[in-house]
């Protein structure tokens, strides 16, 4: 297996001198799933958002498939993480689907006829190339989701990261998700408070605390040790 995420002694000071991440050390193999648990304001999200660049270290270093996540090599490393975010609507702004989907491929440089093409493989992946010419604000909250995955496979990324992805799911939502997920190959990392969505996708959790990796091992082991 190759190593998809490589973090070494990760700090991040906000501007108002809070210490966000304080040391983190963090690996990740090609194809595996990973739950991040842990308390709000623990760090979690501000070490996801490192993973592609949109924020940057105070100090250590991170490296996406071996490439260095700097400056000159955003535009690759962000076609190799695609970030997820809680609310779907943040990541669907196009008149279609079809459109919101094709976006990325035709920032990438390729053609409208090929961007459109590369989005329907996608659509059909997440199973919702049949809403292609729809709106995606008159799409449930489920749907919403699909699409937005579908936005971040369109650019064929070797890392999915989703922060909260079960936020305004009902249960079978929920676990039509999950189904989706675990039939992807990509690696994954789940920022998430929902244990039996977390259990239906991985056996393993890395536990933040404080800004920084209290531990890591079994979903449930963790649970139990931190009373999550």
């Amino acid at each position: 297996m190759s190593r998809i995420v490589e973090v070494r002694e990760l700090r991040y000071v906000w501007e108002d001198g809070t210490e966000a991440l304080r040391g983190v050390d963090f690996d990740l193999e090609a194809g595996e799933t990973v739950a991040l648990l842990g308390p709000n304001g623990s760090g979690k999200t501000t070490f996801a958002l490192h993973l592609n660049g949109l924020l940057k270290p105070t100090q250590g270093t991170i490296k996406i498939d071996g490439l260095p996540v700097i400056e000159r090599n955003l535009s690759q490393i962000r076609r190799k993480v695609g970030l997820v975010f809680q609310d779907s609507d943040n990541q669907l702004f196009m008149p279609t689907v079809l459109e919101d989907v094709a976006f990325a491929p035709m920032t990438s440089g390729l053609s409208p006829e090929a961007s459109a093409e590369k989005a329907m493989d996608a659509l059909r992946l997440v199973a919702m190339d049949h809403k292609a010419n729809k709106a995606p604000w008159h799409l449930s909250a489920g749907e919403k989701k699909r699409v937005a995955i579908a936005g971040i496979l369109a650019s064929d990324p070797l890392l999915l990261v989703l922060d909260e992805p079960t936020t305004y799911l009902d249960p079978p939502g929920q676990r039509s998700l999950a189904t989706l997920l675990s039939e992807l190959p990509q690696a994954k990392i789940l920022i998430t408070h929902d244990m039996p969505f977390a259990r239906m996708l991985t056996k393993e959790a890395v536990f933040f605390q404080d800004g920084q990796i209290a531990g890591r091992g079994p979903v449930d082991q963790l649970a139990a040790h931190f009373n999550w």
